[in-house]
């Protein structure tokens, strides 16, 4: 059935578009307004009755950045519409992004026309790109252009399932202008999604021979572990992992691009550089990166050494293989390993579940060694939790905030709600002293600058009209670039709690010019210009209320902090956008 039941409505090629838009249940699409698709605009909002709902953003990188937040925290995607050619530039850097974070999002474009007796003079050659796709190619998964309305339904049921297939990412379609503007003719046969039609194919599974001599290896090494990076972003990926962890008795190391394991489980060894000193096997689990959590880097110098033994083995489960750009290197330094299964985890973490409690139940002397091992494990986790928490002590009363004081002072008003970290993490502090118990507690870390205040929206809006709340800890320089997403959240009602980690500076790159001075012997007083962000300083509450969010601050003194959250979370419960800006240490 279409969106439009009056039968004396004259139907538009655009109408098809928001037909399968209607047939695969897009909640949201994202966008900044265009003329380009000034036909598929009308035909949301009065063929389709403003579903999907239209989302306005003050900038296309900021539409792609709410689409990647939200695809982060439901797995699911959503829609994004970027004007011609100047829009899809604009939104480039959010969708490479979006490719490196596998995030899969549905965007549409619109060029031409290309016939071009009906383009504009200037403007919609100024505007329309030869193979427009062609600029955002090398980081997305699969974009077409359809030349006709009967190539719109085939290639948008091919562009979804190829978006939704793991490894997820980004698609690209591109619709003409007036192909979009002209009228249906009703006799024609577009090929629709018929009923009953699977959406995506089945998982791939990996080979259970295969799966077994990785069961085996693990459980016969002395201190197996376990990286995972991507498996919280599988269906029960978490719940499989801890159940795999258990079974084998192997701690796991959570890279943290999605939620893994639960960081007060007896088995999570994040961030525990003892687990990866002392492995003598290590399985990565859908991981892209295993180098950076695994080495120590010489910032200065540009040396990495690894902290893992040179007789570890390495094992893997995932696509490594699979998705690979021949343009970006996010691939990484290759890991040779002696086991590789390529196959969905999904599948894969519970099959190597029942091996692996078929071997205990036939050896209970491997059996006994195994809870053994769990016992040594959990002992040593909690020695290191102990430690932290003795961390984050440290200067607690200094002015500005030093970041553990921080981490525990928003943990303190929120650790009795139904909590949602967004994306950053203060430095990993919150990961040392918030309780991440639940799958859904937090969507991945966050990612380069310019990308987070987006995508802590798009985490917003998954949870927009649901009792939990979602915390984003939110970096001053980030915010600059995109503090138009604000008005987004306010305009939109997305509640989301926005505690500002603001220390007044770009202060990573601030670190490397400190270390540049310190190697050649100039002047360290100087490292901060070109890197600055006082003299003025942004006062990101008053920023934040002009939005049409609640905005407090700047606050400099400790015990100001915890009423001030208190206050913003009473606003965030009305269903509304608060700021807290908290002026906090450098590092």
């Amino acid at each position: 059935m279409s969106a439009q039941d009056d039968t004396k409505y004259k139907k538009y090629q655009s109408d098809v578009i928001v037909d399968l838009l209607h047939e695969y249940d897009f909640p949201y699409i994202a966008m900044n307004p265009g003329a380009s698709f000034r036909g598929l605009h009308d035909s949301i909002i009065n063929y389709g009755k403003n579903q999907p709902e239209m989302l306005l953003c003050q900038h296309e990188e900021i539409a792609v950045q709410i689409a990647h937040g939200y695809a982060r925290a439901t797995n699911k995607p959503m829609g994004v519409i970027l004007h011609n050619l100047v829009g899809l530039l604009h939104a480039q850097m959010a969708i490479y992004y979006a490719n490196l974070d596998r995030a899969p999002i549905f965007i549409m474009g619109a060029t031409g026309p290309m016939d071009e007796g009906k383009r504009r003079p200037h403007i919609d050659w100024s505007h329309t790109a030869l193979i427009q796709g062609e600029s955002v190619r090398n980081y997305t998964k699969w974009d077409y252009q359809p030349t006709a309305i009967e190539g719109v339904p085939d290639s948008f049921m091919r562009a979804y399932s190829t978006m939704v297939t793991q490894p997820q990412g980004p698609i690209y379609m591109c619709y003409d202008a007036w192909l979009q503007e002209k009228p249906l003719d009703g006799t024609l046969d577009l090929g629709m999604p018929p009923a009953g039609m699977t959406k995506q194919p089945a998982l791939m599974g990996a080979d259970p021979a295969i799966l077994e001599k990785i069961v085996d290896k693990l459980l016969a090494a002395k201190n197996p572990l376990i990286l995972a990076e991507y498996v919280g972003r599988h269906d029960d990926g978490f719940d499989n992992l801890v159940a795999l962890a258990e079974t084998l008795g192997v701690p796991v190391w959570d890279i943290n691009d999605s939620l893994c394991f639960p960081n007060r489980h007896p088995l999570c060894a994040s961030m525990d550089k003892e687990a990866l000193r002392k492995a003598d096997l290590i399985l990565g689990i859908d991981v892209r990166d295993w180098e950076k959590p695994t080495a120590h880097l010489e910032s200065t110098t540009r040396v990495v050494t690894s902290l893992v033994p040179e007789d570890c083995e390495w094992m893997e489960v995932g696509f490594g293989e699979i998705g690979m750009s021949s343009w970006a290197m996010d691939y990484g330094r290759y890991q040779p390993k002696i086991l590789s299964a390529l196959g969905d985890p999904a599948l894969a973490m519970p099959e190597m579940t029942r091996i692996g409690q078929r071997r205990l139940e036939a050896d209970a002397a491997l059996a006994k060694r195994i809870e053994e091992r769990k016992e040594v494990l959990g002992r040593r986790h909690d020695e290191v939790w102990a430690k932290w928490q003795e961390d984050a002590r440290v200067d607690w009363d200094s002015e500005p905030l030093a970041l553990g004081r921080l981490a525990s002072e928003v943990w303190d008003v929120i650790q009795d709600e139904d909590w949602v970290c967004a994306t950053g993490t203060l430095r990993n502090w919150a990961r040392k002293i918030w309780d991440f118990d639940k799958p859904y507690r937090h969507a991945g870390k966050s990612l380069g600058t310019a990308t987070q205040i987006g995508m802590s929206i798009g985490v917003g809006l998954a949870y927009k009209n649901t009792d939990k709340v979602v915390v984003a800890l939110q970096p001053d320089g980030d915010l600059m670039f995109d503090a138009g997403a604000l008005w987004t959240a306010a305009k939109h009602e997305i509640p989301l709690l926005i505690i500002m980690f603001n220390n007044r500076a770009y202060y990573n790159d601030w670190e490397h010019q400190v270390r540049m001075a310190k190697q050649r012997g100039t002047d360290e007083s100087k490292a901060h210009i070109g890197m600055d962000l006082f003299g003025p300083d942004p006062d990101f509450g008053t920023i934040a209320q002009g939005m049409g969010c609640y905005g407090e601050g700047p606050i400099t003194k400790p015990e100001e902090v915890a009423p001030a959250i208190r206050r913003a979370l009473a606003e965030v419960k009305k269903g509304r956008p608060a700021l807290v800006d908290i002026v906090t240490v450098h590092r």
